[in-house]
């Protein structure tokens, strides 16, 4: 059920809006709607605007989060978060540790998946931002620290580093990682992927990079081809304790 200050997505008539339950209307080309009337509410109520506009209450997961969360800068794509994830094997046991917070959007994905969450932003006003976007997530089993990576203590099952990786961070990371835990670092460029790579093969038993492409096809009625949008994000390199 829908409580006060809760953030829903209401749906329908062609239109998206990201809104929060509670006093207040959103006032639309398709009419107004009174967010109060939300309060309550259930996934998959349908709402009415003043002029009988529909649309259907959801309850946001974590791509709307990447979509409609306010940012500090880019985070990370889902299919590079997705990645990550799949390829250390994330799951309900695991402690994670990620640092770059950025935004929390990683940090949301995460907390969705594994036991517990804690993430790591040098930057005072981006830890808070990411500290308001993961409590409108109503995730409490993930935790923003305003502190640096390097200050990190304790042990976890996989540390995942967004943020300008040098060899003291990989080896900061083997010293918290549990035997047969994973490192994750995603790195935009070939340089700085290179740095990963290099340090982490003097201390991690398995190294392994890959490069993150996706192509979206499009379908129209002159035919099917894959989208001309940018498919390349970076690269993410997973390296295992």
């Amino acid at each position: 059920m829908i409580e006060p200050g809760d953030r829903i997505l209401l749906v329908g008539e062609g239109r998206e809006f990201f809104v929060r339950a509670g006093p207040g209307k959103l006032s639309t080309d398709k009419g107004q709607l009174d967010l109060e009337s939300l309060v309550g509410a259930t996934a998959g109520d349908i709402l009415e605007t003043h002029n009988g506009s529909k649309f259907t209450v959801r309850i946001p997961r974590p791509t709307d989060f990447f979509t409609y969360g306010k940012r500090s800068g880019a985070p990370m794509l889902p299919k590079d978060i997705g990645l990550v994830i799949a390829y250390t094997g994330m799951n309900h046991n695991d402690d994670v540790l990620d640092a770059g917070t950025g935004s929390g959007i990683a940090a949301i994905y995460f907390g969705g998946v594994a036991k517990t969450v804690k993430t790591y932003e040098v930057r005072p006003e981006f830890s808070t931002l990411a500290m308001k976007n993961i409590a409108e997530a109503k995730l409490s089993n993930v935790e923003a620290v305003a502190a640096d990576f390097m200050a990190a203590e304790g042990n976890f099952d996989i540390v995942h580093l967004d943020m300008q990786v040098q060899p003291e961070h990989i080896a900061h990371a083997y010293s918290l990682i549990r035997s047969g835990g994973y490192l994750a670092c995603y790195t935009p460029f070939l340089e700085q992927m290179a740095i990963v790579v290099d340090a982490a093969a003097e201390q991690f038993a398995e190294v392994h990079t890959h490069e993150l492409i996706e192509r979206e096809m499009t379908r129209s009625k002159r035919g099917t081809r894959p989208s001309t949008s940018v498919c390349h994000s970076g690269y993410v390199t997973i390296a295992r304790k």
